[in-house]
């Protein structure tokens, strides 16, 4: 049974005996597989309730089993015999105090304070059933240098009946008061959502419904474009090998691969291990976990003759070169300038900041709202309304 299942079994039982239903709270302690010292406490409280003795003291000696400091466990299987057994438990209990006047349990989930005085009156009274009265006057003013004000009274009567020979009632544990658990740990057994569910409030696909986070996407095709900041590319080095099993690296030169991946081989050595790059990054892997029949896949446009391209490869690399965006005519497409109107402000990392006045290349229209466009050396997205374009005029002068 997982700690969340017996915090919540012993809860319910618990408040079971707060309304007085003290069956259905033993029933639900019983059922607690694997109960710790705490719950065979009250295991033992409540079968002191139902006079079923036997069975309390089993569930004291469990308590004590699995926790032999609990002063109050031999304390209350004292009080089980106390005429059989209660001297050796009494002195168990009081050894258990460590020399305190008090221990206040209070901290451990039970309201009771068990105080060393009225460990040593029950002591004194087992003594007395014995018929040993010097030992029990003896316990009785020990009892006396342990008193607080508020068990004055008992003691000083206790010493009157012990003078007389007479025997006198003894200091009995509340059985209802029980262990109960963490209350800070019963609240976090109810489930709590702190962020609610997630609701789109702008987007840039129409009626969207989607749960989460996701950055805004370019919708619109046949907006005003211009090309990025060009992309260096080069002929990857080395013959590319598809990985077929995946590897967990152990040293910070070798390479975490699963299948599937592409890496490209630099040189293979004869202990098994192969120099490849994997992401721009030169490392260790061993050669068994590799295949030679890999391909690479490049964005082509649908006029692309590929049993052409094919027969031109070579080594199973095809090296793919980029123009200029030009228009039908053949002539470049110039850029297109925006002016902020306002300045804008924003911490999502896809947004583009700027401040009024500031001149904005215009890259992409993401959608009627919404632009994409280079400032200040940066990239992002921003609101269409913040800005207006560049006369041409004024563009072509610049």
């Amino acid at each position: 049974m997982s700690f969340v299942d017996t915090l919540r079994q012993w809860d319910q039982a618990v408040t079971c005996v707060d309304v007085q239903d003290l069956t259905e709270a033993l029933r639900i302690f019983l059922s607690i597989q694997e109960p710790n010292s705490k719950i065979y406490f009250n295991i033992g409280c409540l079968h002191l309730l139902n006079r079923d003795l036997d069975a309390a003291e089993k569930a004291f000696d469990c308590s004590i089993g699995k926790d032999e400091h609990l002063a109050v466990a031999f304390f209350q299987r004292g009080m089980t015999f106390y005429r059989m057994k209660s001297l050796a438990d009494f002195q168990q209990a009081f050894k258990a105090l460590r020399g305190n006047q008090l221990i206040d349990y209070k901290a451990l989930g039970l309201r009771y304070k068990l105080y060393a005085c009225e460990v040593l009156l029950n002591m004194a009274l087992s003594e007395a059933q014995l018929g040993n009265w010097e030992k029990a006057h003896i316990n009785l003013v020990k009892a006396l240098n342990y008193k607080t004000d508020a068990k004055l009274n008992i003691i000083d009567r206790a010493l009157d009946s012990a003078l007389k020979q007479k025997l006198f009632k003894p200091v009995e544990f509340p059985s209802k008061v029980l262990f109960k658990p963490n209350k800070h740990y019963v609240a976090e057994l109810e489930k709590k959502d702190y962020l609610g569910k997630a609701k789109v409030v702008a987007s840039v696909v129409p009626q969207d419904a989607f749960s989460g986070f996701a950055p805004l996407k370019p919708q619109v095709e046949d907006g005003p474009a211009c090309p990025k900041e060009p992309e260096v590319l080069r002929a990857l080095e080395g013959e590319p090998h598809t990985v077929l099993f995946k590897f967990v690296p152990e040293t910070s030169d070798e390479l975490a691969v699963v299948p599937g991946n592409i890496v490209f081989v630099l040189q293979k050595g004869a202990d098994n291990w192969a120099s490849v790059i994997f992401n721009e990054r030169v490392s260790s892997l061993v050669q068994n976990l590799l295949t030679s029949e890999a391909t690479e896949q490049s964005v082509i446009t649908p006029s692309t003759e590929m049993e052409s391209m094919w027969r031109g490869a070579s080594g199973l690399r095809i090296t793919l070169w980029c123009h200029a965006n030009e228009h039908t005519d053949g002539t470049r497409q110039s850029e297109i300038h925006l002016v902020a109107l306002h300045s804008y402000e924003s911490s999502n990392p896809e947004d583009l900041n700027f401040h009024q006045g500031d001149t904005i290349t215009l890259l992409s229209k993401v959608n009627q709202d919404w632009l994409e466009g280079q400032c200040s050396g940066a990239t992002g997205i921003f609101p269409a309304s913040f800005v207006e374009e560049v006369p041409v005029n004024d563009q072509s002068s610049e």
